[in-house]
């Protein structure tokens, strides 16, 4: 066994020990958790075939699955991000509609105070 395949087939052991500890964590995984598992999964399997035809398919997928992996993590991270802000806007938009509703109760208490005068 030459020195490259054992390295690749050490970095594919290794990405799998990774995502098993990721996916025993206890908690649903994250966006950015699922996004470099998906990436790491399609990169290793793309890897393997695509090294499969040039005779190193372990080579392949170790190769594909670091790539996958972190195209994946960006990809995910990116959409967690996102996620993240778009519960902080929906959060402030609800406060923006309670003081509104508070606006309008505080009018229609004044509009009867004045009526009564």
């Amino acid at each position: 066994m030459t020195s490259y395949l054992k390295r690749a087939i050490a970095v594919v052991l290794a990405a799998m020990m990774v995502l098993a500890v990721v996916g025993c964590e206890g908690e649903p995984l994250s966006t950015r958790e699922k996004g470099t598992f998906v990436g790491t999964g399609l990169g290793a399997a793309t890897g393997a075939i695509i090294g499969a035809a040039v005779g190193h398919p372990l080579a392949g997928a170790a190769l594909g699955g670091v790539l996958g992996g972190g195209t994946g993590f960006l990809a995910g991270n990116s959409l967690q991000n996102e996620e993240s802000h778009q519960r902080q806007l929906d959060a402030q938009l609800e406060e923006q509609q309670r003081e509104i509703e508070r606006q309008r109760r505080e009018i229609e208490e004044l509009k009867q105070m004045a009526e009564l005068e």
